[in-house]
């Protein structure tokens, strides 16, 4: 009788798998060593804070330096921001709005009076802060799991603007 070469490679394969070392049991594992995060998003944040945040994930969203975002004003813990349109010059408007720490955000000024609306609806992105003294870490949570995480010099004093 004559072995193809399929055969005998399959019978190789399978019978290196009998020899793995057994896993260990969980109360083998090692310990996970669990550190405290660096920095938090604070529960409220000041006025010239909400500035800041959304001014970094505005400009996260939408290609933008945060310095590029003007904040119009404030009203009621909303932000009201604006850029310059990057492909005819013309103006770009939104506004932003923090809950713990996820950053919310609504375009203005659409033609599409239905697409006027907070973006934390199933199917938008998530978006949420960090403050880090100056900087500020904005991660996008894309529908499909998909995350983009971005650092973003944003400091305190140039809000007197």
């Amino acid at each position: 009788m004559r072995l193809s070469p399929a055969i005998v490679i399959g019978a190789l394969a399978l019978a290196a798998c009998g020899e793995r070392a057994a896993a260990p049991k969980p109360a083998e594992t090692a310990p996970v060593d669990v550190k405290a995060p660096e920095a938090v998003a604070p529960t409220v944040l000041t006025e010239a804070d909400l500035r800041r945040v959304c001014r970094a994930g505005l400009a996260s969203v939408h290609g933008q330096q945060p310095l590029a975002i003007d904040v119009d004003g404030v009203e009621g813990g909303v932000v009201h921001a604006s850029w310059r349109a990057p492909v005819d010059g013309g103006r770009m408007r939104a506004d932003c709005r923090v809950q713990n720490d996820l950053v919310e955000w609504k375009p203005l000024d659409l033609p599409d009076e239905t697409l006027v609306r907070w973006m934390n609806q199933p199917g938008d992105p998530v978006i949420r802060y960090v403050i880090k003294g100056a900087a500020i870490t904005i991660t996008q949570t894309l529908p499909d799991g998909t995350t983009e995480q971005a650092d973003l010099a944003v400091p305190a004093e140039e809000e007197a603007r």
